[in-house]
C-alpha cells in the first residue's frame, strides 16, 4: 500500500525517532502533523516543531506543524481538528511522545512521576480518542504506539518501577483499544526497538550506554513504514519489535543501521 496523500499524526515528533517516522513518512509523499510542545528553541534540546517541518518539506512531504501539550486533552482535541481540517483527515496516529525519568521508587519526585503518567499512557489515551473519529472514516487507518511488549517479569520493575508503569500503561492502551477498534478496522499495534537506538534520551541513561553500542533511529521508522501498509484487517493487536518487523519485509544486513559497524549492540529496556 502506498503512503502517498495518507495524513500521519504524530504527537512529539520534532527530534529522535517521531521525526525520523515523519521524514520517511514524508519521501513517500505523505501528509505530516508534528504535534509538540517544541515551539521555541532549547539549549538542551535539539529541533523544534519549526525545524522539523522544515526537514519534513525537503523530503517531500507536506507539513503542519502545531504546538500541542499532551496533557492538554482540549488542545488534543483542537489540533486533531485542525489536522483532519487541513488534510482532509487523519489516517494514521503515531503515539511517540513520551517522558522518562529511570531511578529507583525513593527517588523519583511526584513531579516527576506525574509528568511520565500524564505524558505517556494519559497521553496515549487521550490522543487515541481525539483521532479515532477521524481514522474509522479512513482506509487501513492505523494507531501505533512506541511502547513494549507487556512483561511482569519482576526485574523490569525493580529499578525503575515508575517509568515502568508508565511505559506499559501505552502498551495497555494498546491492548484495549486492538479489541475495541479492530473488529471496526483500525489497526492498533505497538513498536519497540530491539537495541538502545540512539536520541537525545540516551543521556536519561547516564552513561549506563555508549553510543557506539546503538542503532540510528531509522531502522524504527522503517519498521514503522512497513506496518503502516499492512492491511489492518490482518494488522492488529500487535507488539512488534522492530527488527523483526525488517526480517518479515526480507531485511538480512542490518549493519547500516548501526552507529558504529562492528560494534556490539545493547539490548533496549524491557527485552
Amino acid at each position: 500500500m502506498s503512503l502517498k496523500g495518507k495524513t500521519l499524526f504524530i504527537t512529539g515528533g520534532s527530534r529522535g525517532i517521531g521525526l525520523e517516522i515523519a521524514l520517511a513518512a514524508a519521501r513517500e509523499g505523505a501528509n505530516i502533523v508534528i504535534a509538540a510542545r517544541s515551539n521555541k528553541p532549547q539549549p538542551k534540546l535539539p529541533g523544534t516543531i519549526h525545524t522539523a517541518a522544515t526537514e519534513i518539506v525537503s523530503a517531500g512531504g507536506q507539513c503542519l506543524p502545531l504546538v500541542m501539550d499532551v496533557r492538554d486533552e482540549k488542545r488534543v482535541v483542537d489540533c486533531a481538528a485542525e489536522a483532519a481540517a487541513h488534510f482532509g483527515g487523519i489516517d494514521i496516529l503515531v503515539n511517540n511522545a513520551s517522558a522518562i525519568y529511570l531511578a529507583g521508587s525513593l527517588d523519583v519526585p511526584a513531579k516527576r512521576f506525574d509528568l511520565m503518567q500524564q505524558v505517556n499512557m494519559r497521553g496515549t489515551f487521550f490522543a487515541s480518542q481525539a483521532c479515532i473519529p477521524y481514522l474509522l472514516k479512513s482506509q487501513n487507518p492505523h494507531i501505533l504506539t512506541l511502547s513494549p511488549p507487556l512483561n511482569l517479569d519482576p526485574k523490569w520493575f525493580s529499578r525503575h518501577t515508575a517509568y515502568t508503569i508508565s511505559k506499559y500503561g501505552m502498551s495497555l492502551c494498546v491492548l484495549g483499544l486492538a479489541a475495541e477498534f479492530g473488529p471496526q478496522g483500525i489497526g492498533v499495534n505497538a513498536l519497540w526497538p530491539k537495541t538502545v537506538i540512539q536520541t537525545a534520551a540516551l543521556a536519561m541513561l547516564k552513561g549506563m550506554v555508549d553510543p557506539k553500542n546503538c542503532r540510528h533511529p531509522n531502522i524504527v521508522a522503517d519498521a514503522a513504514i512497513a506496518l503502516f501498509k499492512r492491511d489492518t484487517k490482518s494488522c492488529n493487536g500487535n507488539f512488534f519489535i522492530d527488527e523483526d518487523v525488517l526480517r518479515e519485509e526480507g531485511v538480512i544486513d542490518f549493519s547500516t543501521y548501526s552507529v558504529e559497524k562492528g560494534q556490539p549492540l545493547v539490548p533496549d529496556l524491557f527485552l
